[in-house]
């Protein structure tokens, strides 16, 4: 198996990922979905796992999280040309309902397995900021649980020199039912994102 130190690009990262056996959700997902973006880039946003979309087309936020998060991005004034995307763990973990495949929320041992392949990712693009959107993706990034109302609207140090933004998921506004507080809680999320302005 490739060691973590000889992986010194994004497309032989894909390839490792690829054939990643070290949890089960290898087993049931259709592919792995390695991160997206320039190989260099000074942000980073990082989800919690592929969904059912990104799940059979082997790219990150192609679904509907990710149509939201496309707007937010263009509503905060960034180029998402320009950002790198992925997502803390790398195989879709789901549960059948009749054809369609439920997401599930990947688990603490399987967060932290996933972190190898996030910390290579992080070493090959270098940047300067990490967005990370939901519990999973805190958690991928930081390696410890952090809450999101206490840790929302502030650069957050990490060792490697890079810093933090925490924020919510984007799947998490479609599944606000209440119009009003959706569009509350996309300002917000538009509001998180418009930090990166000062890294971009």
């Amino acid at each position: 198996m490739t060691t973590q130190a000889e992986i010194k690009t994004l497309k032989a990262l894909a390839a490792a990922e690829a054939g990643c056996e070290r949890c089960p959700l290898y087993r049931n997902a259709t592919q792995a979905v390695p991160g997206d973006g320039p190989a260099r880039s000074r942000i980073m946003l990082v989800g919690e796992q592929p969904g059912d979309q990104e799940d059979r087309q082997g790219l990150p936020f192609v679904g509907p999280a990710g149509r939201v998060l496309d707007q937010a991005i263009a509503d905060a004034g960034l180029d998402r040309g320009r950002l790198f995307v992925t997502n803390a763990v790398k195989h879709f973990k789901f549960e059948p309902r009749g054809k369609r495949r439920l997401h599930k929320r990947p688990n603490a041992y399987e967060i932290d397995q996933c972190r190898r392949w996030l910390d290579v990712e992080r070493a090959i693009v270098k940047p300067r900021l990490i967005v990370a959107m939901g519990a999973t993706a805190i958690r991928g990034v930081h390696g410890k649980v952090l809450t999101i109302a206490r840790s929302r609207g502030r650069l957050i140090p990490l060792p490697d020199g890079a810093q933090m933004i925490v924020t919510v998921h984007p799947s998490y506004l479609l599944r606000i039912p209440d119009e009003a507080d959706k569009r509350k809680q996309y300002r917000l999320f538009v509001r998180d994102l418009k930090l990166c302005r000062t890294a971009d």
